[in-house]
């Protein structure tokens, strides 16, 4: 047989994606799954409606222009519908970014460890990425990233509040980095976790775009709203950037249902938000009772909370497994365990529990 074409040697070393798994079935019992920081509740009756109506018409292509949920992005968020772009989740718009913005062997700057997604978009796109390590808190280190960027860089890229650790960057720590991040390079916010947040002094990336035209933010349907088997995410910038981004952008890839879906949960963001509220209140119980049991947790500003576990990420991770749920493992780093149903709460704590017992002298 002859030898097919070759791909691009990049290709070759794209990291895979490992997603989070789901629980397996255990002897009749109730599993939950904690590993990809979904939100647990139910589509609202009014979203589930937007879609079906949504369903009817699909023999036709969707909206290219995504023209109603622009108008209701732009109307929530004080921006103008140029200055918007959407795709298939955030890791599409994304994609489409630094499809638009690098050359191969341009740099892009990110924290690790953050979103797994990262090294694969940048590697795909031909770039280079540049990861910069956290604070032993788990932390952006935002000093270290400014000082990281060169001739070379092209995109810098922030995850607040961060996946897989937590914390979320302040207001006042984004504006001093934007100022310090040269004004050709594109700074790139990641706020898929930001209806989340509630830690003083919350960053505002969007209202930083009025006086930096190198702002970008990306945001997402998938947690807060519950959209996550939808993928719709989108990016606020300045109107020349979102339209680069719009341009490498898929054609038609927002599906007619998933626009529908997420400008009805834009509708029904009150009760939305209130179920956020909750899981916000079951967040700080977990982690509360985890730091109390004797565990280093960072501070937890997403749906989820991460357990430094180092080498034994995989063996906590079979525990809880065995226990009825499936968490995150990251091997060699630690566990990131999503913000579930109060039960599948209980359950992680039980098993946090009995771990530190087991391993404490």
């Amino acid at each position: 047989m002859s030898t097919p074409p070759q791909p691009r040697a990049a290709v070759a070393a794209i990291p895979a994606y490992v997603a989070g798994r789901p629980p397996v079935a255990r002897d009749g019992r109730r599993v939950y799954k904690l590993s990809s920081n979904e939100n647990p509740y139910p589509p609202l009756p009014g979203v589930v409606e937007a879609a079906e109506r949504a369903a009817r018409q699909m023999n036709r292509y969707p909206d290219m222009g995504n023209t109603a949920l622009y108008a209701a992005l732009a109307g929530r968020l004080g921006v103008d519908a140029g200055q918007l772009a959407a795709g298939t989740g955030s890791v599409a718009v994304l994609y489409h970014l630094l499809q638009a913005f690098c050359e191969p062997g341009d740099q892009v700057v990110h924290a690790w460890r953050s979103f797994e997604a990262y090294p694969i978009a940048i590697t795909a796109s031909g770039a280079e990425g540049v990861r910069v390590p956290l604070l032993a808190d788990g932390r952006h280190d935002l000093d270290a990233m400014a000082d990281a960027i060169t001739e070379r860089t092209r995109v810098v890229l922030v995850c607040t509040p961060n996946n897989p650790t937590g914390p979320s960057v302040t207001g006042t720590e984004l504006r001093a980095f934007a100022e310090r991040v040269p004004a050709h390079v594109l700074l790139v916010v990641d706020e898929a976790y930001r209806e989340f947040v509630r830690a003083d002094d919350p960053a505002d990336p969007v209202a930083l775009l009025a006086e930096h035209a190198h702002v970008a933010v990306m945001r997402t349907f998938a947690k807060a709203y519950g959209l996550a088997g939808f993928r719709v995410g989108y990016l606020v910038a300045h109107p020349e950037v979102a339209a680069a981004v719009r341009a490498c952008s898929l054609p038609f890839g927002v599906s007619s249902v998933a626009q529908a879906a997420a400008a009805a949960a834009l509708e029904a963001e009150p009760e939305l938000l209130a179920r956020v509220d909750a899981l916000v209140a079951e967040r700080d119980r977990v982690r509360g009772a985890l730091l109390a049991q004797g565990w280093e947790v960072p501070d937890a500003q997403g749906n989820f909370v991460w357990l430094p576990l180092g080498a034994d990420a995989l063996g906590f991770t079979a525990a809880a497994e065995e226990a009825g749920i499936s968490v995150r493992p990251f091997a060699g780093d630690g566990v990131r365990v999503s913000i579930g149903e109060p039960e599948a709460n209980d359950l992680l704590l039980g098993v946090a529990e009995r771990w530190k017992e087991r391993s404490t002298p």
